[in-house]
């Protein structure tokens, strides 16, 4: 029956591969970069690629991982992770999204429980260490090509500098440079438990041993939290900032706060 089965996230790795989620999601393969033990899949076209992936052990799903030359990098569980937004899938937590997208790939009914086993190794593999990362402030001085590319405008960047940083993952040895992050937290403390990640060759993910499931990133772009009375909700903070920038003559006058989940509502945001 339907939902009345736990979840092995071990035995659906073997038979859901990276290349069957990036094949769903419009990646396509590189054929120009070869096709040998190692594989690349580019999502956009020759004049725009939005990301590329390499994949490894590309002949074995269970075996298969993937990294990002700037960045990023895991097996597909992390691949789905970090796209999870781009699934309709519902569960009450992060890792019961997760399970569900597995499980559809591999032709089977959602699952009603977690591996629980599973997740509480991955959690403490992975928990946020803000000490990981070299952070450095944004200015209207340093507005990256990423910015610009997006056609973002300055004053929109001033609007935000305040919860934007640039990052840098000291422990990532394939990337030795800085990403844009936007800060998730979940209180007034503003004690920082991970990171949304954009790259410049076109990176999204979340920081390892990001909380998911009940920080997010908040920009009260006014300054004043406890009197915020227009409240917006976005699948990214990029699109956050783009709704701004379009919508800024009729909002300007509101006392507004803007927040990304990255993905979709968890029971505990």
């Amino acid at each position: 029956m339907a939902g009345s089965y736990k979840v092995d996230f071990k035995s659906l790795k073997q038979r859901v591969g990276i290349d069957d989620v990036a094949y769903s999601l419009g990646y396509r393969l590189d054929k120009r970069a070869g096709v040998g033990r190692y594989v690349e899949l580019v999502l956009g076209d020759q004049h725009s690629r939005r990301d590329t992936i390499v994949i490894c052990n590309h002949r074995n799903k269970e075996a298969q991982t993937y990294f990002r030359r700037d960045g990023g990098a895991g097996d597909v569980i992390t691949f789905i992770r970090e796209n999870l937004s781009s699934f309709n899938v519902a569960g009450k937590s992060e890792w019961a999204k997760i399970a569900n997208v597995l499980a559809k790939f591999a032709n089977m009914p959602e699952v009603s429980c977690e591996d629980k086993v599973y997740t509480r190794k991955t959690a403490s593999q992975t928990e946020f260490d803000i000490n990981r990362f070299e952070i450095k402030r944004v200015s209207a001085d340093t507005l990256p090509y990423l910015f610009a590319k997006r056609g973002f405008n300055l004053d929109t960047l001033n609007a935000f500098k305040e919860h934007i940083c640039f990052i840098k993952d000291k422990m990532n040895d394939r990337f030795n440079g800085y990403n844009i992050g936007f800060p998730y937290s979940r209180s007034a403390d503003g004690n920082i438990e991970g990171f949304e990640i954009r790259g410049a060759t076109g990176f999204k993910g979340k920081a390892a041993g990001t909380n998911s499931n009940s920080a997010a990133w908040l920009a009260d772009i006014k300054g004043c939290r406890e009197s915020v009375d227009h409240l917006y909700f976005f699948e990214s903070a990029f699109d956050a900032m783009a709704f701004y920038q379009i919508n800024k003559p009729r909002i300007s006058h509101q006392n507004m706060a803007f927040v990304s989940l990255g993905g979709t509502f968890s029971d505990m945001q």
